[in-house]
């Protein structure tokens, strides 16, 4: 979230500068409100005031997740790529902008900056949810699939109990086959 602000932050300084005309300039900052509601529905802090209201919130379960954070990445890739390629005539050192416009110098340093968020996003919106996936499904393969059924910040990585394990404990689950207490230093 703190990444898509900033991203947010300088397409907004961009914009304004544009007067709004621009699309490769309006899709990062469309895109960059459309992550900040999406994330803050279903993955950000409010998610987590909501999930201990609401016990088995739906959003917050990682295959949604997931599926928000890699669509919203393919969208960030798409719209990055576009407008990275419209932006290609500016300058890369804006120090070679005469310094009667000091405007444009900022301006430039800007559109810079936003072309590094855009993709510093993308990826981080990758990795979030290739790393959420990988957990899940490696939770999964060791026989724990309920990380499914819930949402990750409720999820403790145990194995259930098996049918009627607590009720078949003996003398010896406690004391050991020789007598001698589990609770002793041996």
């Amino acid at each position: 979230i703190v990444l898509d602000v900033i991203a947010l932050a300088f397409a907004a300084r961009v914009n304004i500068f544009q007067e709004f005309y621009f699309m490769a300039d309006l899709f990062p900052l469309g895109l960059a409100i459309a992550t900040l509601v999406v994330l803050s529905i279903s993955c950000a802090s409010p998610t987590l005031v909501l999930d201990l209201a609401i016990l088995n919130m739906p959003t917050a379960r990682p295959a949604v997740e997931v599926g928000l954070l890699y669509i919203l990445s393919i969208f960030w890739l798409a719209f990055s790529a576009f407008s990275t390629a419209r932006w290609r005539n500016i300058p890369m050192n804006c120090s070679s902008i005469p310094a009667d416009y000091p405007d444009v110098r900022t301006w430039c340093t800007d559109v810079q900056a936003l072309k590094s968020f855009v993709w510093i996003v993308f990826v981080a919106l990758f990795l979030t949810a290739s790393f959420i996936l990988r957990y899940a499904v490696a939770e999964h393969q060791r026989g724990r699939r309920q990380v499914w059924s819930g949402p990750l910040s409720r999820y403790v990585p145990r194995d259930l109990p098996q049918r009627n394990e607590f009720l078949r404990q003996t003398y010896t689950d406690y004391f050991g086959a020789r007598g001698t207490s589990a609770f002793e230093k041996i």
